[in-house]
Protein backbone atom coordinates (compact mmCIF):
# COMPACT_ATOMS: atom_id res chain seq x y z
CA UNK A 1 0.00 0.00 0.00
CA UNK A 2 2.77 2.30 0.97
CA UNK A 3 4.23 1.93 -2.55
CA UNK A 4 0.87 2.61 -4.14
CA UNK A 5 0.47 6.03 -2.13
CA UNK A 6 3.95 7.20 -3.36
CA UNK A 7 3.24 6.08 -6.72
CA UNK A 8 -0.31 7.83 -6.66
CA UNK A 9 1.80 11.46 -5.00
CA UNK A 10 4.23 11.18 -8.21
CA UNK A 11 1.36 10.87 -10.50
CA UNK A 12 -0.52 13.19 -9.18
CA UNK A 13 2.35 15.76 -9.44
CA UNK A 14 3.41 14.42 -12.83
CA UNK A 15 -0.32 15.55 -13.83
CA UNK A 16 -0.77 18.78 -12.45
CA UNK A 17 2.61 19.87 -13.86
CA UNK A 18 2.24 18.71 -17.02
CA UNK A 19 -1.82 20.86 -16.88
CA UNK A 20 0.32 23.30 -16.02
CA UNK A 21 3.03 23.38 -18.08
CA UNK A 22 0.16 22.99 -21.33
CA UNK A 23 -2.14 25.32 -19.97
CA UNK A 24 -0.86 27.76 -16.95
CA UNK A 25 -0.84 31.07 -19.09
CA UNK A 26 -3.97 31.21 -18.53
CA UNK A 27 -3.98 30.91 -15.01
CA UNK A 28 -3.78 34.09 -12.97
CA UNK A 29 -5.33 34.08 -9.93
CA UNK A 30 -7.70 36.88 -9.44
CA UNK A 31 -8.17 38.31 -12.92
CA UNK A 32 -10.75 36.06 -14.59
CA UNK A 33 -12.38 33.97 -12.14
CA UNK A 34 -13.32 31.32 -15.28
CA UNK A 35 -10.28 30.68 -15.65
CA UNK A 36 -8.89 30.51 -12.25
CA UNK A 37 -12.32 28.37 -11.64
CA UNK A 38 -11.31 25.62 -14.97
CA UNK A 39 -7.78 25.38 -13.72
CA UNK A 40 -8.41 24.31 -10.27
CA UNK A 41 -11.20 22.23 -11.20
CA UNK A 42 -8.89 20.58 -13.43
CA UNK A 43 -6.16 19.75 -10.34
CA UNK A 44 -9.22 18.71 -7.90
CA UNK A 45 -10.29 16.54 -10.63
CA UNK A 46 -6.50 15.09 -11.12
CA UNK A 47 -6.58 14.89 -7.01
CA UNK A 48 -9.89 13.34 -6.52
CA UNK A 49 -9.57 10.59 -9.62
CA UNK A 50 -6.01 9.58 -8.20
CA UNK A 51 -6.97 9.02 -4.94
CA UNK A 52 -10.21 7.08 -6.18
CA UNK A 53 -8.46 5.02 -7.58
CA UNK A 54 -5.89 4.17 -5.46
CA UNK A 55 -8.51 3.30 -3.12
CA UNK A 56 -10.62 1.16 -4.88
CA UNK A 57 -7.47 -0.81 -6.24
CA UNK A 58 -6.42 -1.29 -2.51
CA UNK A 59 -9.57 -2.61 -2.07
CA UNK A 60 -9.97 -5.11 -5.02
CA UNK A 61 -6.54 -6.40 -3.43
CA UNK A 62 -7.64 -6.76 0.21
CA UNK A 63 -11.23 -6.50 1.11
CA UNK A 64 -13.25 -9.63 1.14
CA UNK A 65 -16.93 -9.63 0.08
CA UNK A 66 -18.84 -9.59 2.95
CA UNK A 67 -22.23 -8.31 3.80
CA UNK A 68 -26.11 -9.37 3.79
CA UNK A 69 -27.36 -10.91 0.45
CA UNK A 70 -30.56 -9.50 -1.43
CA UNK A 71 -33.69 -11.53 -1.36
CA UNK A 72 -33.63 -11.93 -5.72
CA UNK A 73 -30.64 -14.12 -7.07
CA UNK A 74 -30.38 -14.42 -10.75
CA UNK A 75 -29.28 -18.06 -12.28
CA UNK A 76 -27.69 -18.02 -8.84
CA UNK A 77 -25.39 -14.74 -8.61
CA UNK A 78 -26.45 -13.02 -5.43
CA UNK A 79 -26.24 -9.24 -4.36
CA UNK A 80 -25.06 -7.98 -1.40
CA UNK A 81 -27.21 -5.42 0.83
CA UNK A 82 -24.29 -3.15 1.08
CA UNK A 83 -24.89 0.64 1.08
CA UNK A 84 -23.64 3.25 -1.25
CA UNK A 85 -20.00 4.07 -0.86
CA UNK A 86 -19.28 7.33 0.92
CA UNK A 87 -17.44 8.40 -1.58
CA UNK A 88 -19.63 7.94 -4.28
CA UNK A 89 -22.46 9.74 -2.44
CA UNK A 90 -20.54 12.74 -1.74
CA UNK A 91 -19.45 12.89 -5.64
CA UNK A 92 -22.93 12.47 -6.49
CA UNK A 93 -24.40 15.09 -4.13
CA UNK A 94 -21.44 17.33 -4.82
CA UNK A 95 -22.15 17.33 -8.51
CA UNK A 96 -25.82 18.33 -7.63
CA UNK A 97 -24.84 21.22 -5.77
CA UNK A 98 -21.80 22.33 -8.52
CA UNK A 99 -25.00 21.83 -11.31
CA UNK A 100 -27.12 24.15 -9.64
CA UNK A 101 -24.11 27.17 -8.76
CA UNK A 102 -23.20 27.01 -12.19
CA UNK A 103 -26.42 27.50 -13.48
CA UNK A 104 -28.08 29.94 -11.09
CA UNK A 105 -25.04 31.87 -10.45
CA UNK A 106 -21.53 31.25 -11.73
CA UNK A 107 -22.41 30.49 -15.44
CA UNK A 108 -20.70 33.49 -17.30
CA UNK A 109 -23.65 35.67 -18.66
CA UNK A 110 -21.66 38.94 -17.64
CA UNK A 111 -18.47 38.22 -18.80
CA UNK A 112 -16.81 38.75 -22.06
CA UNK A 113 -17.50 37.32 -25.04
CA UNK A 114 -15.95 37.52 -28.80
CA UNK A 115 -19.65 36.25 -30.40
CA UNK A 116 -21.36 39.26 -28.10
CA UNK A 117 -18.54 41.84 -29.14
CA UNK A 118 -19.19 40.69 -33.10
CA UNK A 119 -22.44 40.88 -33.02
CA UNK A 120 -22.55 44.64 -30.78
CA UNK A 121 -19.97 45.70 -33.75
CA UNK A 122 -21.96 43.88 -36.09
CA UNK A 123 -25.69 46.26 -35.25
CA UNK A 124 -23.29 49.57 -34.73
CA UNK A 125 -22.08 49.09 -38.25
CA UNK A 126 -25.54 48.07 -39.69
CA UNK A 127 -26.80 51.64 -38.15
CA UNK A 128 -24.06 53.54 -39.02
CA UNK A 129 -24.45 52.17 -42.67
CA UNK A 130 -28.09 52.91 -42.84
CA UNK A 131 -27.89 56.49 -41.20
CA UNK A 132 -25.26 57.26 -44.13
CA UNK A 133 -27.09 55.96 -46.64
CA UNK A 134 -30.50 56.94 -45.80
CA UNK A 135 -31.18 59.47 -48.65
CA UNK A 136 -29.28 57.64 -50.93
CA UNK A 137 -29.49 58.76 -54.68
CA UNK A 138 -30.98 56.13 -57.84
CA UNK A 139 -27.20 55.50 -59.31
CA UNK A 140 -25.86 55.12 -55.79
CA UNK A 141 -28.46 52.60 -55.12
CA UNK A 142 -27.85 50.87 -58.35
CA UNK A 143 -24.53 50.65 -58.18
CA UNK A 144 -24.44 49.43 -54.53
CA UNK A 145 -26.66 46.65 -55.70
CA UNK A 146 -24.64 45.25 -58.16
CA UNK A 147 -21.61 45.13 -55.50
CA UNK A 148 -24.15 42.87 -53.27
CA UNK A 149 -25.32 40.66 -56.32
CA UNK A 150 -21.82 40.40 -57.82
CA UNK A 151 -20.48 39.09 -54.05
CA UNK A 152 -24.10 37.30 -53.06
CA UNK A 153 -25.93 36.25 -55.87
CA UNK A 154 -23.60 36.20 -58.92
CA UNK A 155 -22.66 32.16 -57.37
CA UNK A 156 -25.97 30.87 -58.86
CA UNK A 157 -27.01 33.38 -60.80
CA UNK A 158 -24.06 34.51 -62.80
CA UNK A 159 -21.80 37.34 -63.59
CA UNK A 160 -24.41 39.02 -65.60
CA UNK A 161 -27.99 37.56 -63.80
CA UNK A 162 -28.06 35.08 -67.03
CA UNK A 163 -28.38 32.14 -64.49
CA UNK A 164 -26.06 30.37 -65.90
CA UNK A 165 -27.38 28.13 -68.90
CA UNK A 166 -30.54 28.02 -67.04
CA UNK A 167 -29.49 26.16 -64.21
CA UNK A 168 -31.00 28.73 -61.84
CA UNK A 169 -33.33 31.70 -62.58
CA UNK A 170 -32.15 34.24 -65.55
CA UNK A 171 -32.98 37.49 -64.05
CA UNK A 172 -32.22 39.88 -67.41
CA UNK A 173 -35.53 38.59 -69.00
CA UNK A 174 -38.78 37.13 -67.76
CA UNK A 175 -40.12 33.70 -66.61
CA UNK A 176 -39.15 31.34 -69.02
CA UNK A 177 -42.10 29.30 -70.56
CA UNK A 178 -40.29 26.16 -68.58
CA UNK A 179 -40.06 28.09 -65.38
CA UNK A 180 -43.67 29.36 -65.49
CA UNK A 181 -44.90 25.49 -65.66
CA UNK A 182 -43.03 24.30 -63.38
CA UNK A 183 -44.14 27.18 -61.19
CA UNK A 184 -47.87 25.56 -61.89
CA UNK A 185 -47.33 22.12 -61.33
CA UNK A 186 -45.37 21.86 -58.12
CA UNK A 187 -46.94 25.77 -56.72
CA UNK A 188 -44.81 28.21 -55.02
CA UNK A 189 -44.44 28.26 -50.88
CA UNK A 190 -43.11 30.02 -48.34
CA UNK A 191 -42.92 34.19 -49.96
CA UNK A 192 -46.07 34.96 -47.09
CA UNK A 193 -48.02 36.88 -49.99
CA UNK A 194 -51.64 38.37 -48.16
CA UNK A 195 -53.64 36.06 -50.76
CA UNK A 196 -51.46 32.76 -49.43
CA UNK A 197 -49.46 30.21 -51.26
CA UNK A 198 -49.69 28.86 -54.46
CA UNK A 199 -51.22 25.30 -54.69
CA UNK A 200 -49.84 22.81 -57.13
CA UNK A 201 -51.84 21.87 -59.87
CA UNK A 202 -54.09 25.15 -60.61
CA UNK A 203 -53.92 23.78 -64.46
CA UNK A 204 -52.77 21.05 -66.95
CA UNK A 205 -52.31 20.05 -69.90
CA UNK A 206 -53.27 22.79 -72.81
CA UNK A 207 -54.17 25.18 -70.29
CA UNK A 208 -51.25 25.32 -68.48
CA UNK A 209 -49.31 25.10 -71.50
CA UNK A 210 -51.02 28.54 -72.58
CA UNK A 211 -50.87 30.07 -69.23
CA UNK A 212 -47.20 29.76 -69.49
CA UNK A 213 -46.72 31.11 -73.32
CA UNK A 214 -49.16 34.33 -71.96
CA UNK A 215 -47.30 34.83 -68.80
CA UNK A 216 -43.57 34.27 -70.48
CA UNK A 217 -44.21 36.53 -73.58
CA UNK A 218 -44.85 39.41 -71.07
CA UNK A 219 -48.56 39.13 -70.31
CA UNK A 220 -49.41 41.53 -73.38
CA UNK A 221 -53.26 41.37 -74.74
CA UNK A 222 -55.76 39.05 -73.70
CA UNK A 223 -55.52 36.46 -71.54
CA UNK A 224 -56.04 32.87 -72.72
CA UNK A 225 -59.66 31.51 -70.73
CA UNK A 226 -57.73 29.45 -68.26
CA UNK A 227 -55.66 32.37 -66.48
CA UNK A 228 -59.48 33.04 -65.12
CA UNK A 229 -58.17 30.76 -61.92
CA UNK A 230 -54.84 32.69 -61.64
CA UNK A 231 -56.20 36.13 -62.22
CA UNK A 232 -58.24 35.28 -58.60
CA UNK A 233 -55.14 35.98 -56.62
CA UNK A 234 -52.53 37.61 -59.65
CA UNK A 235 -54.96 39.43 -61.37
CA UNK A 236 -56.81 40.28 -64.34
CA UNK A 237 -53.47 42.21 -65.66
CA UNK A 238 -51.67 39.71 -63.66
CA UNK A 239 -49.54 42.23 -61.78
CA UNK A 240 -50.47 40.89 -58.19
CA UNK A 241 -53.37 43.39 -57.34
CA UNK A 242 -51.23 45.84 -55.44
CA UNK A 243 -49.05 43.48 -53.76
CA UNK A 244 -51.89 40.65 -52.37
CA UNK A 245 -49.89 38.21 -54.73
CA UNK A 246 -47.16 37.96 -56.76
CA UNK A 247 -46.53 40.45 -59.98
CA UNK A 248 -45.74 38.54 -62.88
CA UNK A 249 -44.79 41.27 -65.19
CA UNK A 250 -41.79 41.80 -63.65
CA UNK A 251 -39.53 41.62 -60.74
CA UNK A 252 -40.51 43.98 -58.34
CA UNK A 253 -39.71 45.58 -55.26
CA UNK A 254 -42.18 43.22 -53.05
CA UNK A 255 -41.07 40.33 -55.15
CA UNK A 256 -37.54 40.68 -54.61
CA UNK A 257 -37.79 41.56 -50.55
CA UNK A 258 -40.14 38.37 -50.19
CA UNK A 259 -37.63 35.88 -51.84
CA UNK A 260 -34.48 37.61 -50.21
CA UNK A 261 -36.00 37.29 -46.84
CA UNK A 262 -37.26 33.53 -47.05
CA UNK A 263 -35.59 31.99 -49.98
CA UNK A 264 -37.03 30.27 -52.64
CA UNK A 265 -36.89 26.43 -54.23
CA UNK A 266 -35.52 26.62 -57.69
CA UNK A 267 -34.24 24.64 -60.27
CA UNK A 268 -30.42 24.82 -59.31
CA UNK A 269 -31.76 23.56 -55.77
CA UNK A 270 -33.03 25.62 -52.70
CA UNK A 271 -31.95 29.55 -52.50
CA UNK A 272 -31.32 30.28 -48.78
CA UNK A 273 -32.68 33.19 -46.93
CA UNK A 274 -30.84 36.14 -46.44
CA UNK A 275 -33.09 37.90 -43.99
CA UNK A 276 -30.91 39.59 -41.55
CA UNK A 277 -27.45 39.32 -43.90
CA UNK A 278 -28.57 42.06 -45.92
CA UNK A 279 -29.90 45.59 -44.66
CA UNK A 280 -33.26 47.37 -45.90
CA UNK A 281 -31.12 49.48 -48.08
CA UNK A 282 -29.05 46.40 -49.71
CA UNK A 283 -32.56 44.71 -50.03
CA UNK A 284 -33.82 47.64 -51.98
CA UNK A 285 -30.30 48.32 -53.74
CA UNK A 286 -30.53 44.71 -55.29
CA UNK A 287 -34.08 44.99 -56.09
CA UNK A 288 -32.82 48.03 -58.30
CA UNK A 289 -30.03 46.61 -59.93
CA UNK A 290 -32.15 43.55 -60.55
CA UNK A 291 -34.73 45.67 -62.20
CA UNK A 292 -32.19 47.62 -64.04
CA UNK A 293 -30.60 44.37 -65.89
CA UNK A 294 -33.84 43.38 -67.19
CA UNK A 295 -34.45 46.68 -68.62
Amino acid sequence: MKSMVIGGIILVVALLAGTFFVAGDSFSLGEDYINDLTMLGGFAIIGITVFVALKYINQIKNDKAEGELVEDSWDGIGEFNNNLPVGWALSFIGTLIFFFWYILIGYPTNQFSQIGQWNEETLEHQAKFEAKWHDISESDLKNMGESVFLVQCAPCHGVEAEGIDGKAQDLTARMSKEQVLHVIQNGSKGLNYPMGEMPAGMASGADADAIATWVSTGSKGTPPASFAACASCHGADAKGQGGMAPNLTGYTNTLVTKVLATGKKGMLGTMPSFNGRLTDTQVKAVSTYIQSVGE
